[in-house]
């Protein structure tokens, strides 16, 4: 630990927001630069708690080394600090910008005071060793003449092919879109993460040997049985892309879409790219609907209030949280509490509207002009004993709506190409089955992040495609030096 008595000195701080008024005019990033005494001191607030929960399952999946270089941040080690953090994490530099932290949930300080801000370090460190030149390409002194595609390139996959690389292996990712980097690159808007981020780490990686082939989607413009002539091992990283439907009334109106069609067309323009009149969607001059209380949701929000939105309203079925952990949340575990984004905070009032039950769509020559609403409440079944859902008399509203976005998560991979071509197993949720080595029922196929384990964050994909690079080079050479996840 750097300073024995540095919880008790330094308050909790982190990177502030720059003003809304000038945020919500650009694609930027949301936050200001922090000055390197500030990571000094918020480095020095981690305490020497004799077990680190926030590098424990409940905590970090990766298993990073969070004290340790939140020491070595406070000693200005930032090249140790590095070196300690890519041991376990391929990609600092994304998850600490858009990881939720439930490493913060499960810091020993967070039990009687604001955790130690272990993100914002993160993102540092990460930063001042690309700043500092130590994280370069660091391209394998020989190759084993193996070769290994991995299908995604997505978190999961670019992790699994940086592993896979580093030992040697010819590691080629396809990628179905026109861009590398999956929900990295069209998945996130770039005011959570810049899309230079993401370029800069791919850049690295193609200087390491990694060989990117975009417009390649496996299944359709290429057969994964061709895949497997040409290589010795494939890692499937496809993700969880089959979007949570909503089947009421009125649900095939011309202006109800899903999510991700509406916010890669704002990375794409973000990117220079012109979006087709017939396709395009924007949220300019309209009334905006979005149903579903998430990340996904809170990012259509940020994205049609900087698009120049009417109104910005969003439905959440489930209760609003509590300001506090209730008794049946307790630390360590992810604090289900309530929270405001930064999108959030960008409204000019409260958007959210919780336990709501979306009933009906209603139109005007085929395009959604109004939705139909009833506020509703969790109940005990006397039957079952498990909650359910109800609607409260006398609470039926209507709100006029010129365009809604469905951001209410995503139940499984999507089943149609790929997957029903290899006629790999799946589990009782729809996501491919996979067993302890990440392998799928198809001998040679293996799989990691969302795709196998369902809707989850970047830091378990990461996490995810690393433990799939060992179980590849396991089988490829009979031996591996690449690191176990124990949390998998």
């Amino acid at each position: 630990m750097g300073d024995v008595k540095g919880f008790i000195k330094f308050e909790r701080e982190t990177p502030r927001p720059r003003s809304v008024a000038e945020r919500l005019k650009d694609q930027k990033e949301v936050y200001e630069e922090f000055s390197e005494e500030s990571y000094k001191q918020q480095g020095a607030r981690c305490m020497d708690c004799g077990v680190p929960f926030c590098q424990s399952a409940t905590g970090c999946p990766l298993g990073n080394l969070i004290p340790d270089w939140n020491d070595m941040v406070y000693r200005e080690r930032w090249d140790d600090a590095a070196a300690l953090l890519l041991k376990t994490n391929n990609f600092p530099e994304f998850t600490g910008r858009i990881c939720p932290a439930p490493c913060e949930g499960a810091c020993v300080l967070g039990i009687s005071e604001p955790a130690v801000t272990i993100c914002s370090i993160e993102k540092s460190i990460a930063e001042k060793g690309f700043e500092s030149g130590f994280i370069k390409p660091m391209p394998p002194r020989e190759r084993t003449g193996k070769k290994v595609a991995i299908v995604g390139s997505g978190p999961a996959g670019l992790a699994c092919a940086a592993q896979l690389n580093s030992v040697g292996h010819e590691t080629t990712v396809f990628e179905k879109s026109d861009r590398i980097g999956g929900l990295l690159m069209y998945g996130i808007p770039h005011f959570k993460l810049d899309k230079e981020v993401v370029k800069r780490r791919l850049k690295l990686m193609e200087e390491e040997g990694v060989i990117f082939k975009p417009n390649s989607h496996i299944g359709q413009d290429i057969s994964i049985k061709d895949l497997q002539k040409e290589f010795d091992a494939i890692v499937l990283c496809c993700g969880s892309e089959k979007p949570r439907d909503l089947p009421v009334e009125g649900r095939d109106l011309d202006g109800i879409h899903f999510a991700m069609q509406f916010l890669p067309q704002q990375n794409k323009r973000n990117e220079g790219d012109s979006i087709p009149d017939d396709i395009a969607l924007t949220a300019k001059d309209k009334n905006v609907l979005v149903i579903g209380g998430g990340d996904t949701g809170s990012d259509c929000l940020g994205t049609s209030l900087r698009q120049g939105a009417r109104n910005v309203y969003q439905f959440e079925l489930l209760d609003r949280p509590p300001e506090n952990r209730d008794d049946n949340n307790p630390w360590p575990q992810w604090p289900k509490t309530f929270r405001v984004s930064s999108s959030h905070a960008e409204a000019k009032s409260e958007v959210r509207d919780f336990n709501v039950s979306t009933k009906k769509f209603i139109g005007e020559n085929g395009k959604v002009n109004k939705v139909q609403a009833v506020h509703v409440r969790f109940v005990p079944d006397p039957e079952t004993g498990r909650q359910k859902l109800e609607e409260i008399p006398d609470t039926e509203f209507e709100l006029q709506v010129d365009l809604v976005l469905l951001a209410m998560g995503f139940v499984h991979p999507v089943h149609e190409g790929l997957i029903q071509e290899l006629g790999v197993k799946l589990d009782e949720r729809g996501n491919v089955q996979a067993d302890e080595r990440k392998m799928t029922s198809e001998d040679g196929i293996f799989v990691a992040g969302d795709m196998t384990r369902g809707q989850s964050l970047v830091v378990w994909a990461i996490a995810e495609g690393r433990e799939a690079a060992r179980s590849v080079d396991e089988r490829l050479m009979g031996a591996t030096i690449l690191p176990h996840s124990e949390f998998l």
